[in-house]
């Protein structure tokens, strides 16, 4: 009676012992299925580049997308004027997706190739960038001097400072594409066109981006002395947003519902330009008319699409200057699996 009381004993702990285990298994389940993150922290700088996040951001798209994944999902949006700050946000862990220029994104994929392995989830658009002066005596690079100052983004890692740099190594010769990088300042494309058209201060050039350009050209002292298109020998990505690998594979459907968001945020900007104009002017409180943004928007030379475009032109400068040491075949490399391969001409 003893023994078969120990027996009956042994079998109920062991019937405990799988349903323990079978509770944790479905407890683990269940975590793994609410695993990914309930925060989602985005970035993006200045400008009308930027439209597609901004759309994003005033309509919910990403918090719709997200409910459609089965997640309920908050945004926490942040703003920076470099992509340096973006990527050494982005390596902290302060910051899930970071948005900018080629340049940035190239020197951050280059240097976690190893590790984090930062990449491209999406592009954002195809836009020309300008260099407007208001120096007179200035017609082309080649006439920039020491009395000139040049404000873009982030010296020397901005897509602007690359393309310039790009532009310097046509103009003065295989090894001198930092002919210009002394004359350069890293600032915000606000304070920026508030210097040079100011005339109060050194800088009496800045490289840019829509619609600081456009709106610099309508002062009478001011003049294009450079637009990327003609650098790069056609069109090309401007902004893009990426991520660290962890990020990415932790989070597939925030990554999923983030991409279709931006499709349906292009989607917009592509069927109702004037509705998101005047939605973009009161979110950023903009200093121009409803028609001057949607001429912007609609601009031949502009194209809102995720698609990257002609990366590999960036990269190739970059590998030869040193900049990045990483290489690639394909743009294709440069971005995580499901990202668009070709963009709409």
């Amino acid at each position: 009676m003893a023994r078969g009381r120990l027996v009956a004993f042994g079998r109920l702990i062991r019937l405990c012992g799988t349903a323990a285990l079978v509770s944790v298994g479905l407890s683990a389940g269940a975590g793994s299925a609410r695993a990914e993150a309930s925060v989602v922290r985005l970035a993006k700088q200045f400008g009308i580049s930027y439209l597609p996040l901004t759309v994003m951001e005033e309509e919910h798209l990403l918090e719709k997308q997200a409910r459609q994944q089965g997640l309920e999902l908050k945004t926490e949006w942040l703003r920076f004027t470099g992509g340096s700050g973006m990527n050494e946000a982005l390596l902290s862990g302060n910051l899930d997706f970071a948005a900018g220029g080629v340049g940035p994104m190239l020197t951050i994929w280059g240097r976690t190739r190893g590790n984090l392995m930062i990449k491209g989830v999406a592009a954002l658009n195809a836009m020309p960038l300008w260099l407007v002066t208001v120096n007179p005596a200035v017609s082309s690079i080649k006439d920039f001097t020491e009395k000139d100052k040049i404000a873009l983004p982030t010296v020397k890692s901005s897509i602007q400072a690359i393309t310039l740099q790009m532009a310097a190594e046509k103009a003065f010769g295989p090894g001198q594409q930092g002919k210009l990088d002394p004359l350069t300042v890293s600032m915000g494309h606000p304070d920026a066109q508030t210097a040079m058209l100011g005339g109060r201060s050194e800088i009496t050039a800045h490289f840019g981006a829509p619609p600081f350009q456009e709106v610099e050209l309508k002062d009478p002292k001011a003049r294009k002395v450079l637009d990327s298109y003609d650098v790069l020998g056609g069109p090309h990505t401007f902004n893009l947003v990426w991520a660290s690998s962890r990020f990415v594979t932790t989070n597939p459907k925030i990554v999923a519902a983030f991409r279709a968001a931006l499709e349906e945020s292009l989607a917009l900007i592509k069927a109702e330009p004037a509705r998101v104009a005047a939605l973009w002017i009161k979110a950023e409180n903009a200093r121009l008319t409803e028609a001057e943004a949607v001429e912007i928007i609609r601009a031949p030379q502009t194209q809102w699409t995720s698609a990257p475009l002609n990366m590999l032109a960036y990269l190739d400068y970059m590998n030869r200057a040193g900049l990045v040491a990483a290489k690639a075949a394909d743009q294709g490399e440069l971005f995580f699996p499901g990202a668009a391969a070709k963009a709409e001409r």
